[in-house]
């Protein structure tokens, strides 16, 4: 057993492999055609391949699946054309014991899509985001044409929000406005700093120029009287520092879209959102979404197992081939609108994120059934349904 699992773990690896090189090529090759009116003074064509190669890891983790999918099934394909896998049937191995040898091969891709999930998109993103910036004035993820917003309340029992125009990994930023509210939503200062930097649970801000309300002539005003004290004043200071909850990776997880961001990042980001009555619905989804991406590719491989193991005359391995695309495209397709129907309907997110897996999965193992027992089905077709010897 352990060589035959060798065996086809050798086959599946080299086929999917290939694959998904072909699939990185061809969304690589389209992504440098859409971007190639981009390319100008500033921002160069070495820029250009700079930053599709930023991006060939985010490609990797969204065509993992389909690849995986389509390279099991040529290799598998390939295997029962040359009788391969008859000859495992015929010593004794049955379609549910390759398919658990199929999950043991399985796993490797699974620890493999965990690192890349969990270490090498989140850098990759985040360094993405940086070189757009610094090149197209522009970054994707979380950031507005005003920079990013921050909402966290302070230690009076108001509110603090937080502008930031630019931020690094480090926890350094830069062009900070800092809006202090009061408890009933009065707001009670606004402070702009030139830069700054979080660390330790606190906001260093650094050349500060501070706007004070003064909270009399809020009364003043409303009762339409002249205040008895200047409504504002100004002060400059070198330094100012605060207590914050916010951190460089809670900054990070502001700039990287949901999907992209590593499970703990993710789980401490909703944990944030939470504490400060923001909307987590899109956060928690992707979260749920993450845990059941290595369940997905078990998922391809049992859709894999039925379509190789179908008995074809002639052409079978690219018909084999051709039925995968189709399933990995549908499977695709079906998981993105499940997503969307999910946040439009307000669905639990565990639903959204399991439901078209386990229902593939039921699809698949189903098939295989039927295979494993196509001399009983078929026998009981024609013995309860006697018409059907008419039809054949």
């Amino acid at each position: 057993m352990r060589t035959t699992r060798r065996y086809l773990a050798k086959e599946i690896y080299r086929s999917s492999s290939v694959v998904l090189v072909a699939l990185l090529g061809l969304f690589t090759f389209f992504a440098l055609i859409e971007e190639l009116d981009k390319v100008g003074t500033r921002f160069t064509l070495l820029n250009l391949f700079y930053m599709q190669a930023l991006a060939l890891p985010t490609y990797l983790y969204d065509l993992l699946p389909i690849g995986v999918l389509i390279g099991s099934v040529l290799a598998l394909a390939g295997l029962a054309q040359r009788n391969e896998l008859v000859i495992l049937r015929v010593s004794g191995v049955s379609g549910f014991k390759l398919l658990g040898m199929l999950w043991l091969v399985t796993v490797p891709w699974v620890v493999g899509a965990f690192v890349l999930s969990e270490v090498i998109t989140p850098a990759a993103e985040l360094k993405a985001s940086d070189v757009s910036l610094r090149l197209l004035g522009r970054a994707e993820g979380g950031r507005l044409s005003s920079g990013y917003w921050f909402k966290e309340a302070d230690a009076d029992g108001g509110t603090r929000i937080i502008n930031i125009s630019q931020l690094s990994a480090d926890g350094s930023v830069t062009e900070i406005t800092l809006y202090e509210f009061r408890e009933g939503q009065e707001l009670a200062s606004m402070s702009q700093a030139a830069s700054g930097r979080f660390a330790d649970g606190t906001l260093l801000l650094r050349d500060v120029t501070q706007t004070i309300i003064d909270e009399s002539s809020i009364v003043a005003l409303a009762d339409a009287r002249r205040p008895a004290e200047p409504a504002t004043r100004v002060e400059h200071l070198p330094e100012r520092l605060l207590d914050t909850s916010l951190t460089p990776e809670r900054l990070i997880a502001r700039v990287l879209t949901p999907e992209r961001m590593s499970i703990l990042d993710l789980s401490d980001y909703i944990r944030y959102l939470a504490d400060n009555n923001l909307q987590t619905e899109r956060q928690v989804v992707a979260l749920w979404r993450k845990v059941a991406y290595p369940f997905t590719l078990f998922v391809m491989m049992t859709i894999a197992a039925p379509i190789a193991f179908m008995q074809t005359r002639r052409g079978g391995v690219g018909s084999k081939v051709f039925i995968g695309i189709l399933l990995g495209v549908g499977f695709f397709m079906v998981n993105q609108l499940a997503l969307n129907v999910g946040m439009l309907s307000k669905w639990a997110p565990w639903v959204t994120a399991l439901i078209p897996n386990l229902g593939a999965l039921a699809l698949a193992l189903g098939a295989l059934l039927l295979m494993e027992n196509q001399h009983g089905v078929r026998r009981f077709i024609q013995t309860r349904l006697p018409w059907s010897k008419t039809l054949a």
